[in-house]
C-alpha cells in the first residue's frame, strides 16, 4: 500500500487522543467511557476513510508521485525543527522563555480550565464519550496522506475496506490497548496505567525528542529516495 500503514503509526500520535485517553483512565467506569469513545471515533473515521478512497479509487495516482516526496521532505523537515526545540539539553532550569511567556498569558487572561471536551469527558457518560469521539476524530494530514496512499494503490473493493479497517485500529491503538487491558486484566492494567503516567511525566520530553528525530530522519530519506 505504498508505505500507507506508516502514516496511521504518525496518526496514532494524536494529543487530543493521548488526553482523551488520560482522562478518560482517571474516571470511574474507564472501560465503558473508552468502548464509547472509541466506536464514536471508529464511526467518524471508518465512514471517512472509505468515502476518500472510493472517491480517488487511483485516479490521483500521477500527482501521488509527485507530491509524495515534497509531503515527506515537509513532514520530515517539519518534525526535525520539533526535535531539535524539544531536545533535552535545551530546557533551561527556569523553563525557558516560552514557559515565561505561557505564564505571563495565563496571568493575563486567568485559568480557564481545560478544555471543553475534556469537561465533557469528565461526566462520565459512554454516550458522551461515543459524541466526542465522534467529532474529534477528524482527518489530519497523516491520515490523508495514508488513505490517498491506499487509493492511490487501486486496491479492490474488498482489499480497500480491509485497508481502512487496519489503517483505524493502528491509529486508534491508544484507545484500544487500555480497553483490552480493562477486559482482560482488570486488576493489573489499573496498577500498569499508574505506573505508565509515572515514568512517562518524567520521560516525556526525551521521547518526544526521539520520536520526532527518528520519524524526522526516516521520512527525508524516503523523499529523497523517491526524487532519486
Amino acid at each position: 500500500m505504498n508505505g500507507a500503514f506508516v502514516y496511521a503509526l504518525t496518526a496514532a500520535l494524536n494529543p487530543t487522543l493521548l488526553g482523551a485517553t488520560t482522562v478518560m483512565l482517571l474516571l470511574d467506569h474507564p472501560k465503558r467511557l473508552l468502548l464509547g469513545y472509541l466506536l464514536g471515533a471508529l464511526m467518524t473515521s471508518v465512514t471517512l476513510g472509505l468515502v476518500i478512497v472510493f472517491t480517488l479509487d487511483g485516479s490521483a495516482s500521477t500527482a501521488q508521485h509527485t507530491l509524495s516526496p515534497a509531503m515527506d521532505l515537509t513532514l520530515g523537515g517539519i518534525l526535525l525543527v520539533v526535535a531539535w526545540m524539544i531536545r533535552p539539553s535545551r530546557q533551561p532550569k527556569d523553563g525557558g522563555w516560552l514557559a515565561e511567556r505561557r505564564r505571563r498569558r495565563k496571568e493575563a487572561k486567568g485559568d480557564k480550565g481545560p478544555p471543553k471536551w475534556q469537561q465533557t469527558l469528565s461526566k462520565g457518560s459512554a454516550r458522551t464519550t461515543f459524541v466526542v469521539g465522534a467529532l474529534l476524530t477528524l482527518p489530519g494530514a497523516s491520515y490523508l496522506i495514508g488513505l490517498h496512499k491506499i487509493a492511490d494503490s487501486d486496491p479492490s473493493t474488498l482489499a480497500a475496506i480491509g485497508a481502512v479497517l487496519a489503517f483505524n485500529v493502528i491509529m486508534l491503538v491508544l484507545l484500544e490497548l487500555p480497553l483490552v487491558g480493562y477486559v482482560f486484566a482488570p486488576e493489573w492494567t489499573p496498577r500498569a496505567v499508574e505506573r505508565f503516567k509515572d515514568w512517562f511525566s518524567q520521560n516525556s520530553r526525551r521521547l518526544g525528542f526521539r520520536a520526532a528525530l527518528v520519524i524526522g530522519v526516516l521520512l527525508i530519506i524516503r523523499g529523497l529516495v523517491y526524487i532519486l
